[in-house]
């Protein structure tokens, strides 16, 4: 999963950017409204975590200008404004949900689980063969045995989840699980991988390789 985070205060961006990334998501930070109006304009992301109070454009306009290009983006709106009235004015706008700062940060990631979860339209709970994934806690069960899994192996996961039996080439894991200052290599993705498809090998399903082009996760009534 794939986040942009659009805050100018750049202790509240770091905080929430290393929380995030070590719950396995990717993160984009933009510090303007401009910038980060940009960045959903040419990018894909599966949130946006918003602040209202961004310089060079209002993140309500970022909002507006984003719901006016038919993006269902979802959006989760920060601001320091508490008044009915402006949370009101937020959602009217197209958020989906709004959250006043200061915030508890825990509050804040069981919104980001929640809001990734209805972005992706499926039930909280996938469950597939012997696989069973939790996505509002991001849990995998197999065989009702808990596996532990990396950030990494979590992002991995949830990529394959949501395209199963689909290709899913090296660069799109790329994108779904980098932000713009991570460095991971092709050769690190095989082995991120590698690393799930020994953990799945009693799920009943499996990560298949199609070489030159990327991976495919095979329900159990796929053909080998």
């Amino acid at each position: 999963m794939r986040i942009l985070l659009a805050e100018d205060d750049p202790v509240i961006a770091d905080g929430l950017g290393r929380a995030l990334k070590r719950g396995g998501y990717a993160v984009d930070h933009v510090a303007s409204g401009a910038d980060a109006d940009a960045a959903l304009t040419s990018q894909t992301f599966d949130l946006l975590i918003l602040d209202l109070g961004l310089p060079k454009l209002p993140g309500i306009d970022v909002l507006k200008r984003l719901r006016a290009r038919r993006s269902s983006l979802p959006v989760l709106v920060l601001t320091a404004q508490d008044g009915v009235d402006d949370r009101v004015r937020g959602l009217d706008a197209g958020a989906d949900d709004y959250l006043t700062k200061p915030f508890a940060l825990p509050e804040l990631e069981a919104r980001v689980r929640a809001l990734t979860r209805r972005g992706t339209g499926q039930a909280s709970c996938i469950e597939i063969a012997k696989l069973s994934y939790d996505q509002t806690d991001r849990v995998l069960k197999i065989g009702g045995q808990l596996v532990e899994l990396s950030a990494r192996e979590v992002g991995l996961l949830e990529v394959f989840l949501l395209r199963i039996g689909r290709l899913v080439s090296k660069d799109q894991l790329v994108d779904h699980l980098c932000g713009w200052g991570d460095e991971v290599s092709c050769n690190a993705i095989e082995v991120y991988v590698h690393r799930l498809r020994k953990k799945l090998e009693d799920s009943g399903v499996r990560i298949v390789t199609v070489r030159g082009l990327g991976y495919c996760l095979e329900k159990p009534d796929s053909p080998a």
